[in-house]
């Protein structure tokens, strides 16, 4: 029993410490529970407390040892070398670690294995000083480290950048790193170091002229454009060259063996600092350890120290109004932004711009090309690393990929306007995609790709939509047809902005003029229309999905009065006849309400056709008009005047011989599609007669004529079936109540 008893308290005591109960019996039971603790935290103590002392001797080694040896004989120097690599792994390194270990990875001391591992080993646990880079650097003017060593430190220097205290200095060496440009295994990764580092300053003629003889010695390499595209920004009228102004990637990925490393530091960073709680800016999904771009998103509090940033907080006014730039990292409230909008500096770490509401602010205000230079870069790179369908092995990280894409779709509402990276990114991942990854994600993103040639968006976006647009399900299709929609609602309004604005010069700078506008919208709708045809016969005219196509139309029958846009374009045949003999009352009003604007539309286009008859440059065709009268008179024959099966004269409607009607064996088959007995209206029609008629149950729908079909038209109106009321006031031509009567 007492065995019994034991080993139950036992299994116990890990349960009370993980809950933290204070029960009475639970301590009784647990028995030396308290000092069981007391014994664990000051074990732990110890253990640090050892595993600090290690730390330091090793410090101490590597800053007085001379002559090392080989690191397969020298038992101390393996020991040592472990213990950084442990300790930077735990819990990183100290600033003061940094300018004794990186003077000893690149003074040439030690062989280049020892220096690799040292360089790798360099991860901060807060922050970095640059001292310790500034002397580091000068190893490199006396070259005792190899080539490969140089290179290992720049793209360490990249993917730390973030975590050094202050840049003065560094920005100071900026011409020393420019000369480092001569070498070519160097030049990609000194060109995304001096992409880090350029301001408007440090933009020279000489410069200039070095990069162009680069890039015509190299050919058009990627990072030299990058660098010369931040010039030309700073000072156009220094590059006269015309650079693409579009790439998939600028910079190689730097951060490769310090990435995991990296996260986890920023995650610990972001628990225990009361100054970074503050720069969260609302990104409070999980911190990944292995993905790098949520960690990204969140402003680096190391270009100004704490303890820096704890001085000037209360006198931030007074020392910024004669700075020459405002640390973005101290920038809190929106005042802070309208008095330094003209000093702010940008972190280098751009992605943390899209979760700051007062630098997207900062964005839409100023319009600074450096910005959307750097944020397509790394956005392009982000996308392109973290697309869960085409990189191997990235199922796991789905949910982290839509909260990122949930962000940059929350960007792009937020500035009105897409990201070249991210239509690049559609582009190039849309055939590999299967429908479901991401899919309200992907299909938000859609909504605000650019205007572009249609022969781009043929090959690139409607050919592999159109592929998952026919084999996907019912709801798919809707919620493609919705993204169209929008993305058409986004070039609309952009053409009215452009409109609104003063200089033309600016207002078609995507397409040339307004005829490339005009063209790419047809071009979209021509494309919505043939899919939705097809969809319409795959589903069986599915009410879901044609209320989803006809308010993708109910936009389309504006577009001249609403977008002062001359383009009009009717329905495709599939899709008007399917809405018409529709069972559902909804669609058939909202396809009445769309006709009445298309007539509005086109008595307003004829109007100012014949008042201005030698200024106007877009006329409507004939066949436009043409088509609207076909479906005019098919719609009339049905609702109103029961001849639609005579009188309809397109070559797709409902005409049909006589003889073919009869073997039907439909009594009355002339009125089967009227406003009484249409399939979509009858049940309005019944409800009516009820309570015209509360006596008569059988249902005699003759009876609605003369009067009582006012009386009916009235109700249906009532049922707010205001489409159908517009369309009827609009296109029939009524005889007067009092003829009615007599």
């Amino acid at each position: 029993m007492h065995r019994k008893q034991s080993s139950k308290n036992s299994k116990q005591l890990p349960q009370a410490h993980h809950s933290n109960q204070t029960d009475l019996s639970a301590w009784r039971k647990g028995g030396k529970t308290e000092k069981s603790l007391q014994k664990h935290q000051s074990h732990n103590s110890q253990v640090n407390e050892s595993k600090r002392d290690s730390f330091e001797q090793a410090l101490s080694y590597f800053e007085k040892v001379q002559d090392p040896g080989s690191l397969r004989k020298n038992e101390v120097l393996q020991k040592h070398l472990a213990t950084v690599e442990s300790t930077a792994l735990e819990k990183g390194l100290p600033p003061e670690a940094f300018d004794v270990l990186l003077n000893v990875a690149l003074s040439g001391k030690f062989a280049d294995a020892v220096n690799t591992r040292l360089l790798k080993s360099l991860i901060p646990a807060s922050v970095i000083p640059e001292s310790s880079l500034v002397s580091s650097v000068s190893w490199l003017c006396v070259s005792k480290c190899s080539g490969s060593i140089q290179l290992l430190f720049l793209r360490w220097l990249i993917a730390m950048f973030d975590f050094i205290d202050h840049k003065d200095q560094l920005h100071a060496l900026y011409g020393f790193f420019f000369s480092f440009l001569q070498d070519e295994k160097m030049c990609p990764y000194v060109c995304h170091l001096l992409y880090l580092l350029t301001r408007k300053e440090s933009v020279k003629p000489f410069r200039i002229r070095k990069l162009l003889d680069l890039q015509a010695k190299m050919g058009m390499q990627p990072h030299l454009q990058a660098l010369l595209s931040l010039y030309k920004h700073f000072c156009p009228e220094l590059i006269s060259i015309t650079l693409p102004g579009k790439m998939k990637t600028y910079f190689k990925n730097s951060e490769g063996p310090w990435k995991a490393a990296i996260i986890t530091i920023r995650r610990r960073n972001q628990e225990k600092s009361p100054v970074s709680q503050p720069l969260l800016l609302g990104t409070t999904q999980h911190q990944s350890r292995k993905r790098k771009w949520n960690t990204q998103l969140i402003l680096p509090a190391s270009s100004a120290s704490t303890s820096h940033l704890a001085e000037v907080k209360d006198k931030n006014s007074d020392l910024y109004s004669i700075s020459e730039s405002f640390p973005v990292e101290q920038l809190q409230t929106f005042s802070q932004l309208l008095q330094n909008i003209h000093h702010l500096e940008l972190p280098s770490q751009m992605g943390s711009v899209l979760t700051h509401p007062l630098l997207l602010h900062y964005m839409n205000c100023i319009k600074d090309e450096s910005i959307y230079l750097r944020l397509h870069y790394w956005m392009g790179q982000t996308l392109q690393e973290e697309c869960t369908w085409c990189v191997v092995d990235s199922s796991q990280y789905e949910e982290e990929f839509k909260d990122f894409l949930e962000i940059v779709h929350k960007t792009e509402c937020f500035l009105q306007e897409g990201f070249s990276s991210c239509e690049e990114f559609l582009y190039r991942s849309l055939p590999f995609w299967d429908g479901f990854c991401c899919r309200s994600q992907i299909l938000r993103l859609m909504t605000w790709i650019p205007l572009s040639s249609f022969s781009e968006m043929k090959s690139h976006l409607y050919g592999p939509l159109a592929q998952l647009f026919f084999t996907s399900s019912l709801y798919f299709k809707c919620s493609v047809l919705e993204s169209l929609k929008e993305l058409l609602q986004n070039w609309l309004n952009w053409h009215v902005i452009q409109l609104d604005s003063e200089s033309d010069s600016q207002g078609y700078s995507l397409n040339t003029t307004l005829s490339g506008l005009v063209n790419t919208v047809a071009e979209l709708i021509h494309f919505v229309g043939w899919i939705s045809t097809l969809a319409l016969r795959l589903e069986s005219s599915a009410t879901f999905l044609l209320y989803f196509i006809l308010d993708f139309y109910e936009m389309v029958c504006d577009i001249y009065l609403r977008y002062n846009l001359p383009l009009l374009i009717m329905p495709p045949a599939g899709v008007f006849y399917p809405a018409l003999l529709s069972m559902d009352s909804v669609n058939l009003n909202q396809l009445c309400y769309i006709m009445y604007r298309y007539r509005t539309n086109l008595v307003a286009a004829k109007e100012n056709e014949q008042i201005k008859k030698k200024i106007l440059q877009f006329k409507f065709s004939s066949q436009t008009y043409q088509e609207y009268n076909q479906y005019l008179i098919a719609m009339v024959g049905c609702l109103w005047t029961s001849n639609a099966f005579q009188k309809d004269v397109h070559p797709q409607g409902l005409r049909l011989d006589e003889e073919v009607l009869k073997k039907t064996r439909v009594q009355d088959f002339k009125t089967s599609f009227n406003v009484v007995y249409h399939p979509a209206l009858m049940g309005y029609a019944l409800l009516f007669l009820q309570q015209a008629w509360p006596d008569d149950n059988t249902f005699n729908f003759s009876l609605i004529k003369g009067r009582k079909w006012n009386w009916y038209l009235e109700y249906l109106y009532a049922q707010g079936l205001k489409g159908l009321k517009l369309f009827i006031e609009s296109s029939i031509n009524r005889v007067s109540p009092a003829s009615q009567i007599k």
